[in-house]
């Protein structure tokens, strides 16, 4: 991920705080990259990129209330971080949202009002 003036928005429709990141996005006049995670899942390069700008470790990203993590045994001390991130590409539900991307910085978007810090 490059740094620039785009923000990108990882978005799922039908979240709450997705729909509300979206509106105060644009309320700044912001129209953000929306990248729909569920229908074109980030890649393996992309979540590091994320994690990194996040400072997260992969499970902290994690959704653990997901069957997908709970089916999967995802909380499994003894899984690398490769093995974690390789389960959110497989399984993009499982990927805490919304994400925004703005000037190599990165922020979630819980409460939605967080992503002011980087705009």
């Amino acid at each position: 991920m490059t740094k620039t003036t785009q923000t990108t928005l990882y978005y799922n429709p039908s979240c709450s705080k997705c729909r509300q990141t979206l509106e105060l996005l644009q309320e700044k006049g912001i129209e953000p990259e929306v990248i729909e995670y569920l229908k074109t899942p980030p890649t393996t390069e992309q979540l590091q990129d994320i994690l990194e700008l996040l400072g997260l470790e992969p499970r902290q990203l994690m959704r653990k209330h997901e069957s997908e993590y709970l089916d999967n045994q995802l909380d499994n001390s003894s899984l690398s971080k490769a093995q974690l991130i390789a389960a959110m590409v497989k399984f993009p539900r499982l990927i805490e949202r919304p994400i925004v991307i703005k000037n190599g910085k990165a922020k979630i978007g819980r409460p939605p009002t967080l992503i002011l810090e980087i705009l």
